[in-house]
């Protein structure tokens, strides 16, 4: 396709102008064609970027215009606002005769530029959501009573759901630092609806990563988990996959590593172009070979398939933090290939027991 046609669709999928055949059409292009796909994903962020920066040129520009009325009709003067006087000096003399709309005016004016890093940096946080569900109150009620459902059984009132992933058959678990700092009492669902009492054993928020344990008596040991966790970097355009409780049930997702940086350059973590809901929270990045790559965290709420996952290796800086620690527990991480070769549903079907539902309240 013609790169400017290409683009004129783009514009035209972001502004809902294309007949319902020709964005089924534009969808299916787009997930089968990962360049078609990024082109979406850069050309919404630059509309965005766009507009964010058109208005913050309008707001300063109506500021100036507050300012030079000021100066016009005699209130102040140029050469008396010089400096970080100026502040004071506008408050002290002039709070009788300016309004107080004016007088703020005129004092934003004069830290425009700081307040523009810290809205930015409140832009950027705001537009970052965290993949955890809350279960609603009705799920809580039916889950508690005993009372027939479609749901799997949980445990009683839980108020939020998560993923997390096995890294030793002992029972020792990975999900994200932000799920387990929402809940006091946390239990783990594994894919035939069993679940288990379990514990926070350490937590890094710099990675938003946290190892939890099973301690519950029922849990059995796994012997052998077919997948190991890579050390090095992925590369840009690498096929991955991913599992994840977003429902009651586990649900896939594929997509590829859209950059090799997460949220504002962030180098502990990677950009992805793939589908997640609430719930994804901690859940297994994997590649064709059957290796974990990352662990979802979170997605920006601007962008459609911009998603952001912790990088694999921080699971080894993580253990190298527990030991540091003083904690005398040993994990020994998973080094087997047993999904590489294998087909993607096959994959999929010997990863499923390893993925666990995180819930708690």
């Amino acid at each position: 396709m013609d790169e400017l046609l290409l683009i004129e669709a783009v514009e035209r999928y972001m502004k809902g102008e294309m007949s319902p055949k020709e964005r089924t059409f534009f969808e299916e292009i787009r997930k089968n064609n990962p360049s078609v796909d990024q082109m979406v994903v850069e050309h919404t962020f630059l509309l965005h970027e766009l507009d964010k920066h058109a208005g913050i040129k309008a707001y300063k520009h109506s500021l100036n215009e507050v300012e030079s009325k000021l100066t016009d009709e005699g209130l102040i003067s140029r050469s008396q606002l010089k400096g970080k006087a100026r502040v004071v000096f506008l408050w002290k003399k002039y709070k009788r005769s300016i309004t107080v709309a004016a007088s703020i005016a005129g004092i934003i004016s004069i830290a425009t530029a700081g307040l523009i890093v810290v809205y930015t940096k409140k832009v950027a946080e705001s537009n970052k959501e965290d993949l955890v569900a809350r279960i609603d109150k009705v799920k809580r009620q039916i889950q508690s009573s005993g009372q027939p459902s479609k749901t799997l059984p949980v445990p009683p009132t839980p108020d939020y759901r998560a993923t997390g992933f096995l890294i030793d058959g002992k029972g020792f678990i990975v999900t994200n630092a932000h799920v387990v700092d929402r809940m006091k009492n946390i239990y783990v669902q594994n894919n035939k609806g069993e679940y288990f009492t379990a514990v926070s054993i350490y937590t890094d928020p710099n990675t938003d990563l946290a190892i939890l344990k099973i301690n519950d008596t029922a849990f059995k040991s796994i012997s052998n988990l077919p997948y190991s966790i890579k050390k090095a970097n992925s590369n840009l355009g690498e096929q991955i996959f991913t599992l994840g409780y977003p429902r009651n049930e586990i649900v896939y997702g594929q997509g590829y590593v859209s950059a090799k940086s997460g949220d504002g350059g962030d180098s502990t973590a990677y950009q992805l172009s793939v589908s997640v809901n609430p719930g994804n929270s901690g859940g297994p990045v994997l590649n064709r070979n059957g290796e974990i790559i990352g662990i979802i965290t979170s997605k920006n709420r601007t962008a459609d398939g911009v998603v952001f996952a912790a990088k694999s290796k921080n699971i080894y800086k993580l253990l190298e933090a527990l030991r540091k620690s003083g904690d005398t527990v040993t994990i020994k991480l998973p080094t087997n290939a047993g999904l590489k070769g294998l087909d993607r549903e096959q994959q999929v079907e010997k990863m499923e027991e390893f993925v666990f539902m995180v819930v708690g309240n």
